[in-house]
Parts: structure tokens; C-alpha cells; sequence
């Protein structure tokens, strides 16, 4: 019951205690100073640290972009240097007059004097290669019209 009474003391005025209660309220707001100050450079760095990590995110998820990227071109260009070489073989035949008429007998069933052309029925694979036309086969085939026709 002693808690709910109020204590009716009297207040001392002297200067000894004016001096303790204007450390007091120094000393309060001092602490809420500080509390303010750590609670700004807090927030700074919060959101200088959401800004790093972002760029950070971001830039690590464009460089993986690149590296998918570039691992998909090595291998175009892995792909294409197959092909030239497979290219550069071809116009090397080309140039060969002996494989121009095996081409010419094979495709274009062109045949010499007194040769007899037998079909023979080709493979599925075959089949389709021979739908893929090739640039050189209309330069081929009007060659060997023009040679013929001679």
C-alpha cells in the first residue's frame, strides 16, 4: 500500500543540486544525441550497403549472360572452322576435272558415250544430303549442260 502513496518530500534548492539535475539533462540529451547519430550513420550504411549489392547482383548476373554467350559463340566458331575447312577441301575437288565428272555422273546422272547410268535406291541420310542444294551445284549443273551440248 506504501507504493501507491505518494512521499510528499520537499526539493532541496541548493546549487549543489541544480548542478546534478543540469548534468542530468546534459547527460540525457548527450545520450539521445548519440542515439540519433548512430541511428543516421545506421540507415547510411544501410543504404549504401542495399546499393553495393545490388550492383553487385546485377553485375554478376550480366557476366554470367556473357560467359553463356560466349561459350555459345566459341562453339559457332568452332562449328564454322569445320565447315571452311570442309569448304576449302570441296573447292579443292573442285578444281579437279576428274571429280567433276564423278559429281556430274553421281548427282546429275550425266554419262559419257556409251555408258549406261543404273538408280540404285540410296539411303534415307543420302536422300536427304541430296535435298540440300549446294550453291555450286547450279554453276555445276549448267557447266555440264554447256559441255554436253558442245
Amino acid at each position: 500500500m506504501s507504493a501507491t502513496k505518494k512521499k510528499n518530500v520537499a526539493k532541496m534548492e541548493t546549487s549543489y543540486v541544480k548542478q546534478q539535475e543540469a548534468a542530468e539533462i546534459s547527460a540525457g540529451r548527450k545520450k539521445k544525441l548519440l542515439f540519433r547519430r548512430l541511428a543516421a550513420f545506421f540507415t547510411l550504411a544501410a543504404v549504401v550497403s542495399f546499393f553495393m549489392i545490388s550492383t553487385l547482383v546485377s553485375q554478376s548476373a550480366a557476366l554470367e549472360e556473357k560467359v553463356e554467350e560466349k561459350t555459345r559463340l566459341d562453339q559457332e566458331l568452332s562449328d564454322l572452322k569445320k565447315k571452311e575447312v570442309m569448304l576449302e577441301e570441296e573447292i579443292v575437288k573442285l578444281n579437279d576435272d576428274e571429280y567433276i565428272a564423278k559429281l556430274a555422273r553421281k548427282d546429275y546422272f550425266l554419262s559419257d558415250n556409251n555408258e549406261i547410268i543404273f538408280n540404285l535406291p540410296e539411303e534415307e541420310t543420302e536422300k536427304e544430303k541430296k535435298k540440300e542444294k549446294r550453291p555450286i551445284d547450279a554453276i555445276l549443273t549448267l557447266f555440264f549442260w554447256f559441255l554436253y551440248n558442245i
